[in-house]
């Protein structure tokens, strides 16, 4: 055997300095109890994704113990298998000959198993008078005692992991629903209130759902969705106080409709009808530049910073919002041209939307024009939207309503 490499019936195998040392500690551990082969085998099954192994490395490792005798494994007794190819690929289910080779090299890589190669490099036992096994050489099953331990806190681990992951999603699922409901009865109910930009919002969330998501996946999606929820319950609780407030004076469905209208002219002001004529048909294709729109209350909320610039100190409209980002993006030093591409591909609320967030996170930035200009060409690409941005200050400006199933 070379430096640096160890000869197996497969060739010559890089030895690495994790291997080696590995390999050590496996050696000076005091392998002082034993334990039941099938259980310990369970748990490395468990914590499969934390060893990196697949399913067939495993039915790999169920024949290798297989040829252990016995149901336990033990120090003073013999750890080492020697299986030739022909009887492990029967034992794993007819596994072809080169996949068995990878998974023999994936469960030594992962530490379950070490190999005890022979002066020729074929596996072995070497028998005393007595018949007894004096020597083998093959695959020791050492490794499986020494880190059986550590083998039942990852299985622990990836079960703990699994159950956050299914509450969460729960949780999600909740949410979710309870959130669609508010929002159709606010609709429904032609309630003052963001309820088209909270509708948009819902869906922009919702879309951005993964088919096979991760624990990380499903805790962003909850925290905004979460976040929706709170502001939808806000809007609620915002008219049932106007109710109590002005008792039946007003004339519901003029206010409602009212506030509809105010809100779709002042997030579109291109749409307006001019004084004394019709709005021009020809314009209404360009909806499709405002491709994200949320709650207004929302969006000050995320960035309470760009208010200041407000008429008063304080932003009430859409259309005061576009205002005070004209003067902002002045300040952070974002060229005319800059903007104006932005208002192109994102709309004038997004472009408004994107001043305040860029604003709100102004120490971060080194230049906010091409920071601006890169938001642009990424959203003119599609890779771009203001959702995750927009709840990322939500989360930091506020503490969000917990919700409990």
């Amino acid at each position: 055997m070379e430096t640096g490499y160890i000869t197996t019936p497969f060739g010559r195998r890089p030895m690495t300095l994790a291997l080696v040392k590995r390999q050590v500690e496996t050696v000076q551990t005091e392998l002082a109890r034993s334990i039941d082969k099938w259980r310990v085998f369970r748990d490395v099954g468990d914590a499969r994704s934390r060893l990196g192994l697949q399913d067939r490395a495993l039915a790999v490792l169920n024949a290798l113990l297989s040829f252990h005798p016995g149901a336990e494994l033990c120090h003073d007794k013999n750890l080492v298998v020697f299986p030739s190819n022909a009887q492990l690929s029967a034992r794993s289910n007819g596994i072809a000959g080169t996949t068995l080779r990878k998974c023999l090299g994936m469960l030594v890589d992962a530490g379950i198993i070490i190999r005890k190669d022979s002066p020729n490099g074929k596996r072995y036992a070497r028998k005393g008078n007595e018949g007894s096994i004096e020597d083998a050489y093959g695959f020791s099953l050492a490794p499986l005692i020494a880190r059986a331990s550590e083998f039942a806190a990852l299985a622990q681990d990836v079960a703990a992991e699994q159950r956050r992951f299914r509450i969460t999603k729960d949780r999600l699922t909740i949410v979710r629903r309870d959130v669609r409901k508010l929002i159709t009865v606010g609709m429904e109910e032609n309630l003052p209130g963001d309820w088209a930009a909270a509708e948009a919002c819902f869906v922009e969330i919702v879309g951005r759902f993964v088919r096979r998501p991760t624990l990380k996946d499903l805790t962003a999606s909850l925290d905004e969705m979460s976040l929706l929820h709170e502001e939808v319950s806000r809007m609620l609780e915002t008219q049932e106080e106007t109710k109590k407030s002005d008792g039946n004076d007003i004339a519901s469905g003029c206010h409602k409709q009212n506030s509809n209208t105010e809100f779709f002219n002042e997030l579109e002001p291109r749409f307006e009808k001019k004084q004394g004529g019709e709005s021009e048909p020809t314009n209404r294709p360009e909806r499709k530049v405002e491709p994200e729109v949320f709650p207004l209350s929302m969006v000050l909320r995320a960035c309470p910073e760009i208010s200041s610039f407000g008429p008063g100190g304080s932003i009430g409209s859409w259309r005061e919002l576009m205002s005070a980002a004209v003067t902002v993006k002045s300040t952070l030093g974002v060229s005319p041209s800059a903007y104006e591409e932005c208002c192109e591909v994102m709309g004038q609320a997004g472009a408004a939307i994107a001043i305040g967030c860029i604003y709100e996170r102004a120490g971060h930035i080194n230049s906010a024009g091409g920071y601006l200009r890169d938001l642009t060409a990424k959203a003119r690409r599609g890779e771009f939207s203001l959702g995750p941005m927009l709840f990322a200050l939500l989360r930091a400006n506020s503490v969000p309503t917990k919700f409990s199933a």
